[in-house]
Order: structure tokens, then C-alpha cells, then sequence
């Protein structure tokens, strides 16, 4: 009964002053932070991993079809490198065609949370992805493709997947379907959930227990907490949490629902209404041997561009003892060059604001969501023959030590990515800043942000992460 369901959903407000008095415990006896990283080195020499990048002919399972040429599975399952073909305002009349992932299947992330000593603690998981650079990083409890639970793999079952599956089962902090890389996918969505237990559970050497506190202290460093658990994280709700210092300028952004904003939420919603309206981007998936045409070079090892830059399509093989399939080969999307994510913000009437661009890219599913104030890769705007500076590039590169308030290197989902980094940053600009911006970009309060996030599409998986990385400036 859908009644029942609901009667297990939790209040946001009660959630959001949960997760405010979690993050203000910075460690736990369940598992002290800096233990962490020792753990997770000792996953990783126990875990036996490999990753062998190999021809295209070595991938097992999967092959180039005859007649349209993508890369897909024999099981027709998973997922496939086809071809698109895109028009869009900031691209030639005669449009661009790319690689780009077909994954139509919804994946799910989900993270199990409980009360240990009357504080929220998440469940995370040491969990290897072929395309980390450090192999293990702190990953949800749960994380697989449709593919993967349903057993297309024929591997071991998922630990504790039926406290997300099953109606009744968990109270349910987190549930919403969010966006993946749009550079790199077409229309991708995986299921993001947070479901809450009050019983202990047996979890064995791959999970521990950790506070909102202790993730935040461990999101300053480089490359431990994934991609996937930074989005569903940012999805919790912050809004109606209070706040105990009301000359607190980040509390307020977060947590205050009477700080002021700078624009209403009605203004929001119709601002980013006009902008998907009247953007362009018409995407039509096309046979993948027509990316040559735009540069695109196929070879036996890789699929790159002939300028060098962008991204390469490679194959890898792949073992790993502790995952649900012991051996496999896949396709991955390589990276030239890291990318930039940096966020502005900036005190507006006694609330951090954070600057948002309304961002239109080739694989978005409703054409443009918000981004980070920078998203970009500098590589590509600087040389002959590249690109002009985004805009708000040149504040962010020339922005003082003093005022870099989060500055780590963080990993992109190494599922489907191979040692694909971005740097994350977040700029607090003085109050001379203007607040006059491009028509395409707004200021929104952080509590704006999360509201957003409890509804589909309105925030690019780049925005959540600085999202749930802004906490740490507390």
C-alpha cells in the first residue's frame, strides 16, 4: 500500500536538523576517522585488483557491430558507445558528432543509515571501480545498474540491496532520480536513496560505520570519497535544520529558513523554465562510425579525437576478488586533460549565495541543468586554435590563497571513467563582487540548492558534489 510507504518517509525538516547535529560530531568510536585511510589501503592489498588496458578485439563479451560499428555487449545488456549527433546554440549550424554512452537502464545508489549513540551515522563501503585512480575509495552502501541486481552478470547477490527494493523495509531519508556526466552520457539517471534502519546489522570487513562529521573531514582530501556518494549526500535535505548562529553566514545558506535570499524560489524555477524553453539542443543518436566525420579516430587500441583533446574511448580488462563478478572486460571513457569545477560564492544579506550557471550539455535529458560557476577544462582555452576563457575562468585562476574555501582533486564515477579527475574548488569573492551576472547564471542560497535536489534534473553531478563539499566550510 502506498500509505504504508509514506508513513515510512521521513520529515525533512527532522532529517535536515539530524544531519546538522551529525556533522558537528566530527569523529566516532564506530570507526575514528583517521583510521580511514589505513582501512582502505588494507582493502585494497587484500583485495587482489587488477586493471589491464587491452585492444578492442580482447574485450570480452563485448563487439563492434557490423553495420552501425558501436561498441556493445553480447548480452545486450548494460550499456553501449554509439554515436550523437547534436545542434545546439553554442555549436556550428551543421551540429557535432561524439561518442557518447547509452545506458537507458536506471541504476540505483543507495547509503543505509542509523543511530549509533543518538547520532546519524551512514554505512559506506571500501569498494573497487576499474577506473579509480587509487582503486578503492569510500563508495554507498549499495551501487549497481539495473543490469547487476537483476543478476545479467550471473555474479553474487548485493549486499543489503533489499532494504532499498523492498517497500516497508527502511524509512527513507533520500529518494530521487539524479543525472550522471553529460559530456559523457545520454540522458543518464540512477536512483539516489538514503534509507534509515534502526537495528544493527552484521556488515562485514567492506563497510564501517561514519558520521556526516567525519565525511566531511575526509571529503578535504584527494580521491577517497566517490563520485556516487558525494551526489547522493548533496541530496540530503538542510532546510529547517535552525541555526545556532545566526551571524553565520554558511549556517544561515544552509539551514535558516527565514535568511534572505537574493532571488525567490518562484523566480528560480521560472528563470531556469525560460532558459530550457528557449535553448537549443536537438540530439539524435546516429551509427558510431559517423563520429569520424568530426575527427574522430578509431584504432585498435583506443577511439580519440584528432585534436588530442576531449576524451578517448578505451578497453580494459579487469579482475577484482571482492566484487559481485570475479573477472570482466569493458569499455571505458579516458579523459585528456582534468577538468576545473569551481564555485563562487559570496555573502549577500547575511547568507552565503553561491553563483550558478544554467548549463546546456550534449547529453542532458531536459536540456540544461544547473553547474558549478566554472565547468570547464582550462587545457582547452589556452593554446592556438582553442576556445575563449569561460566566463568567471580568469576570477577563479586568479583568486587568492586566502580565499580558497575548499580546494581537493576528486574522482570522477570510475565505473565508467578511467582515472578521470576533476579539481573542485570553492572561491569566496570580497563584497565588492558584482552581483549583476550573465543572464544564463543566478545566485541561489545553499537551503535553494537542497530544495532542488529533492526533485529530478535541476542539478548536474559536478554541482553536487561542490554542494555537499560546502559543508565542510562550517
Amino acid at each position: 500500500m502506498l500509505a504504508d510507504t509514506l508513513a515510512r518517509t521521513a520529515d525533512r525538516a527532522d532529517t535536515a536538523r539530524r544531519l546538522l547535529a551529525s556533522a558537528r560530531v566530527p569523529d566516532s568510536p564506530a570507526m575514528p576517522v583517521d583510521r580511514v585511510p589505513g582501512w582502505l589501503a588494507e582493502q585494497a592489498r587484500r583485495g587482489q585488483f587488477q586493471v589491464t588496458p587491452v585492444p578492442f578485439a580482447q574485450l570480452r563479451g563485448w563487439a563492434f557491430d557490423e553495420v552501425s560499428g558501436d561498441l556493445r555487449h553480447e548480452s545486450g545488456r548494460f550499456f553501449a558507445v554509439e554515436g550523437l549527433h547534436v545542434h545546439a546554440d553554442a555549436l556550428p549550424s551543421r551540429g557535432w558528432k561524439q561518442p557518447i554512452i547509452v545506458q537507458p537502464e536506471v541504476g540505483l545508489l543507495g547509503i543505509v543509515a542509523r543511530e549509533i549513540d543518538g547520532v546519524l551515522h551512514f554505512l559506506m563501503q571500501a569498494k573497487m571501480e576499474p577506473g579509480n585512480i587509487n582503486m578503492l575509495q569510500l563508495s554507498p552502501t549499495v551501487q549497481a545498474t539495473r543490469s547487476n541486481f537483476t543478476g545479467v552478470h550471473k555474479g553474487r547477490g548485493i549486499p543489503f540491496l533489499d532494504l532499498f527494493l523492498e517497500r516497508g523495509r527502511a524509512r527513507v531519508l533520500v529518494d530521487v532520480l539524479q543525472s550522471e556526466q553529460a559530456d559523457w552520457f545520454l540522458a543518464k539517471r540512477n536512483r539516489n536513496m538514503i534509507v534509515e534502519i534502526d537495528e544493527d546489522i552484521e556488515t562485514g570487513e567492506d563497510f564501517r560505520w561514519l558520521t556526516f562529521g567525519q565525511l566531511l573531514r575526509l571529503l578535504l582530501l584527494d580521491n577517497v570519497v566517490n563520485m556516487d556518494t558525494r551526489s547522493i549526500l548533496a541530496c540530503l535535505p538542510t532546510a529547517g535544520a535552525g541555526c545556532a548562529d545566526p551571524a553565520d553566514p554558511v549556517l544561515r545558506s544552509f539551514h535558516d529558513p527565514d535568511a534572505p535570499a537574493l532571488n525567490s524560489a518562484a523566480e528560480i524555477h521560472s528563470w531556469l523554465t525560460g532558459i530550457r524553453a528557449l535553448s537549443e539542443l536537438n540530439q539524435r543518436r546516429v551509427p558510431l562510425k559517423e563520429v569520424a566525420e568530426d575527427g574522430w579516430l578509431f584504432g585498435d587500441k583506443e577511439i580519440g579525437h584528432d585534436s588530442g583533446r576531449r576524451f578517448k574511448v578505451i578497453g580494459a580488462d579487469i579482475s577484482a576478488s571482492n566484487r559481485e563478478v570475479a573477472a570482466w572486460a569493458q569499455p571505458l571513457i579516458q579523459p585528456q586533460v582534468p577538468g576545473l569545477m569551481a564555485l563562487i560564492v559570496k555573502r549577500i544579506n547575511g547568507a552565503l549565495h553561491a553563483l550558478v550557471q544554467a548549463r546546456v550539455d550534449v547529453g542532458h535529458l531536459n536540456v540544461a541543468e544547473l553547474a558549478p560557476t566554472v565547468h570547464c577544462r582550462p587545457a582547452d582555452h589556452t593554446g592556438p586554435g582553442t576556445e575563449p576563457y569561460p566566463p568567471f575562468l580568469a576570477d577563479v585562476l586568479a583568486a587568492p590563497g586566502d580565499r580558497l574555501r575548499y580546494d581537493a582533486v576528486q574522482s570522477e564515477e570510475g565505473g565508467r571513467f578511467y582515472h578521470a579527475e576533476n579539481r573542485y574548488t570553492i572561491v569566496e569573492v570580497p563584497d565588492a563582487f558584482c552581483e549583476d551576472v550573465p543572464e544564463d547564471y543566478a545566485w541561489l542560497t545553499f537551503a535553494q540548492l537542497t530544495e532542488l535536489l529533492a526533485h529530478s534534473n535541476y542539478l548536474n553531478v559536478e554541482l553536487r558534489t561542490l554542494v555537499v563539499c560546502a559543508h565542510t566550510l562550517y
